[in-house]
């Protein structure tokens, strides 16, 4: 049986005066359909932890939120560009180019609100045959973010917003290619116990979330 093909999906505009604090409310984002449900990043099978992604976009950015079911909400990294994915994580890889490997950026914020941001260079699409690069440098200027509780005590969000000009654009494209990542770790295991999750399955085992060529394509309602 032949792999999956790649996801796709149509982003939804927000009002340019919805890009802020409102961003963080819960109001928002009620008006927003979910991509479809995280899988596992190995096998594209059902995750134990079920991750809700909404996205929004407007003249300003990209906004991203994750709505994640959690039985033990922890990390302990707290430092912009800390290797935020050694524990509990949200990630969004972002690509605006045809080809499938190159450049792309990379986000991470974990359950304490800590953010890892990144310009990758993975130049043949394989880090297998090629190490990657990795921008730890470059910070994304006007990035939002934040993260907060939801439902049960140990459920939480987060909120991340991209805006265009740190992008590298000047305006919003028509479309781009893009994944959206979780860690699920118990406290403490390593990578061999936590569940790691995706919109597009990299169907690569172990789980390696730098594959451009499993990317999905984001198209962006006018």
């Amino acid at each position: 049986m032949s792999d999956p093909l790649p996801v796709e999906s149509t982003v939804q505009r927000l009002s340019s005066e919805l890009w802020g604090s409102e961003l963080f409310s819960d109001g928002v984002w009620s008006l927003v359909e979910p991509l479809s449900a995280l899988v596992r990043v190995e096998d594209g099978g059902a995750a134990s932890w079920p991750t809700i992604v909404r996205l929004a976009w407007s003249s300003e950015g990209l906004a991203v939120r994750f709505d994640c079911e959690d039985q033990n909400r922890w990390a302990s990294l707290s430092r912009r560009d800390d290797p935020l994915w050694l524990e509990e994580v949200v990630e969004v890889f972002l690509q605006f180019a045809e080809k499938t490997g190159g450049v792309y950026f990379e986000f991470e914020v974990n359950p304490i609100g800590a953010l890892f941001d990144a310009v990758i260079r993975n130049p043949s699409g394989d880090r297998r045959k090629e190490p990657l690069e990795v921008g730890h440098s470059w910070n994304c200027r006007g990035l939002l973010w934040g993260v907060g509780k939801t439902g049960r005590s140990e459920d939480w969000w987060a909120v991340l917003a991209m805006p265009w000009r740190s992008l590298a654009l000047g305006a919003a494209p028509r479309w781009c290619r893009a994944n959206f990542y979780r860690v699920e770790r118990p406290q403490g295991r390593n990578d061999e116990h936590a569940e790691q999750s995706a919109w597009s399955p990299t169907l690569r085992a172990p789980a390696d979330f730098h594959v451009p060529s499993r990317f999905g394509t984001l198209r962006f309602s006018s």
